[in-house]
């Protein structure tokens, strides 16, 4: 649970804490306690006869004075010394202690944003009592909404490719530098052996094709990784796109020389954000090697620019590389913001287990806008009629391998309209499983002069929602649960109404 990291709070004494903080806390208390006197830092200076500059350091938590200079701070602020030096802190200042020692500052990965802990820190420290009413309303809201320690980490990388349109050059680069390095050709198919050779000759790996047991517990794991003697464990259900991909992964490891790295694909728990950031990076890294952006770019080019769209067009594209589908559209939300300027894009990934009604959403990313289309962990039925859901039921109900689908989703409670792919396929590794990967483009006067076939008439256009609790199409023939949300708005319209109209008779 997210709330774990809070959890710690009463568990450990001030002791424990780094010596980083102790230094923040003691520049805490030196302010407060200034700021308490109503003395300027120029003030406190004048009085102690320690530099003003010096002062500043030491209420940042950049310095901890020697013993003579907390005595002559002490008999200054009148305050005693065993308090100054104390890790006790009083109830204004109890907040941020307790921030400090849960550890949930280490947690937060604030470098990505440009935000340093010391700024943050010093936010805290103008307002303890609001900002720790503001924490407490996120923990409550964790905890309300079960997220987990992971969630929060993925929640936090989404984030940050979204800040970059999930587009990074120096990836990029990296991987034609290893493809130039290693004789790769970057304009057709990489073969899953090709990939093995370079690990096995040149990075020491030994490779075992069935050294994964079959355990119903064990059923998503597609490789383990042993470091100690650089030994990569398949499953023996992978097929050789999956095979190219790990093989591709574990590569960007090596060649970025990353080493604090999860051990497993699919990955079981991340133990830091560096580890989840650092399995971001090999799968970019990975998918770039794979589907070469300038390779890929010319052939959507000639898709985008046909007046009908051509299913068999898309696949013959995707059919150029060694790839799963679901590897294919991830690359697509790296090429078409950043190459075709396409920045109102939306990936979503869906699982479902045959004869089941629920839908579970288990991927998704929103470049520049978080678009209708977004998870929600409220129980709600999502709607019926999207692409994702229809692919799946179909893929399901047919039993079928693979099944792809492309409508305009046009949202019941807004102008928004979208262009939506979507490509189901049967989970190899789950009985009875299967998922679906979509990919959606806002409709507008630029996109159209992006992608000519927006406008085939051909491709459906289906009014849809969010989720039937929330949605206003009441005609719906695939409904799963009244609009309790929009019944409820419209309660509280009618009671705001007859309330004025009483205010307004005895006024």
């Amino acid at each position: 649970m997210f709330l774990k990291i809070f959890a710690k709070i009463p568990t450990f004494g001030f002791m424990a804490i780094a010596e980083e903080y102790i230094r923040l806390i003691f520049g805490l208390k030196i302010k407060q306690i200034r700021t308490d006197k109503d003395l300027s830092l120029f003030g406190l200076s004048k009085l102690s006869g320690l530099s003003k500059s010096y002062l500043n350091e030491i209420e940042k938590g950049k310095k901890y004075p020697k013993t003579d200079k907390i005595i002559k701070l002490a008999e200054t602020l009148e305050v005693p010394y065993d308090s100054l030096v104390s890790l006790k802190l009083d109830k204004n200042l109890a907040p941020i202690g307790e921030i400090l020692q849960s550890g949930i500052l280490d947690e937060i990965p604030l470098e990505l944003f440009g935000i340093q802990q010391s700024d943050l820190i010093d936010i805290i420290a103008n307002a303890p009592s609001k900002v720790n009413a503001f924490i407490s309303t996120i923990i409550e809201i964790a905890q309300h909404y079960n997220m987990s320690r992971e969630g929060f980490y993925l929640a936090s990388l989404r984030s940050y490719q979204e800040a970059h349109n999930n587009f990074f050059k120096d990836l990029e680069d990296t991987a034609i530098r290893f493809a130039n390095s290693y004789q790769l050709e970057l304009s057709g198919e990489i073969k899953a052996a090709e990939l093995e050779e370079i690990l096995i000759e040149e990075y020491g790996y030994t490779i075992n094709t069935s050294g994964i047991p079959h355990h119903e517990e064990l059923d998503n794991l597609r490789s383990v990784f042993v470091p100690s003697t650089k030994t990569l464990l398949l499953s023996d259900r992978v097929d050789e796109p999956q095979k190219t991909f790990i093989y591709a992964k574990e590569l960007g490891y090596q060649y970025m020389e990353i080493k604090e790295r999860p051990y497993t694909f699919s990955w079981i728990r991340y133990d830091n954000f560096e580890e989840v950031l650092h399995n971001f990076y090999a799968s970019y890294f990975a998918g770039a090697l794979i589907i070469p952006r300038n390779h890929l770019k010319g052939h959507l080019k000639d898709l985008f620019g046909a007046k009908r769209f051509s299913e068999k067009a898309f696949h013959k594209i995707m059919k150029l590389y060694n790839a799963s589908p679901e590897s294919f559209y991830q690359r697509l939300t790296n090429i078409l913001p950043k190459d075709f300027g396409m920045q109102n894009v939306f990936f979503l990934r869906f699982t479902h287990k045959k004869g089941m009604e629920r839908f579970n959403l288990v991927k998704e990313l929103h470049i520049t806008h978080q678009q209708q289309p977004h998870a929600n962990e409220i129980n709600e039925h999502y709607c019926r009629r999207w692409m994702a859901i229809k692919t799946l039921q179909h893929s399901a109900n047919e039993d079928l391998s693979y099944s792809f689908d492309i409508q305009i989703s046009d949202y019941a409670d807004t102008d928004q309209q979208y262009l939506v792919f979507t490509s189901a396929t049967k989970d190899p590794f789950r009985k009875d499983y299967y998922r679906s990967i979509g990919i959606g483009f806002l409709i507008s006067s630029s996109l159209e002069k992006k992608i000519s076939f927006v406008n085939d008439a051909k491709i459906p256009k289906v009014k849809v929602g969010v989720t039937c609790e929330s949605c206003s199409i009441m005609d719906c023939e695939v409904r799963k649960a009244p609009p309790k949300r929009l019944l409820a708005k419209e309660k509280f319209k009618r009671t705001s109404r007859l309330v004025a109209d009483i205010v307004k008779e005895y006024s």
